[in-house]
């Protein structure tokens, strides 16, 4: 089982940034591609940024320019560097990681941009 923990959530005011952080434990061996994903109240679960073991990164159009994922395999650890941030980027963003065709979710961490 893997296990994943997200820090870094808050309130920030818009054009403000926060940084994101999601450590893995547990059965950590062979983690692939971790990422995030984020939900806003009455709305569906979207895709904000993956990063797979090697590096490669993949964006939500909404989030290029603005966010940066990146990944520290040493430490088993996800970053989203979020800046400009927006009202509408507002929502509840959970960490995920790939591991055997099977994926792990964190338990989410809230993040409110106020206008």
């Amino acid at each position: 089982q893997v296990h994943l923990v997200e820090s870094g959530g808050g309130v920030v005011q818009a054009g403000g940034s926060l940084r994101l952080s999601c450590a893995a434990s547990g059965s950590i061996f062979g983690l692939q591609t971790m990422g995030w994903y984020r939900q806003a109240p009455g709305k569906q679960r979207e895709l904000v940024a993956t990063i797979t073991r090697g590096g490669s990164t993949n964006y939500a159009d909404s989030v290029k320019g603005r966010f940066t994922i990146s990944r520290d395999n040493a430490k088993n650890t996800v970053y989203l560097q979020m800046n400009s941030l927006k009202p509408e980027d507002t929502a509840v963003y959970y960490c995920y990681a790939d591991r055997l065709l099977i994926s792990h979710w964190g338990q989410g961490t809230q993040v409110t941009v106020s206008s």
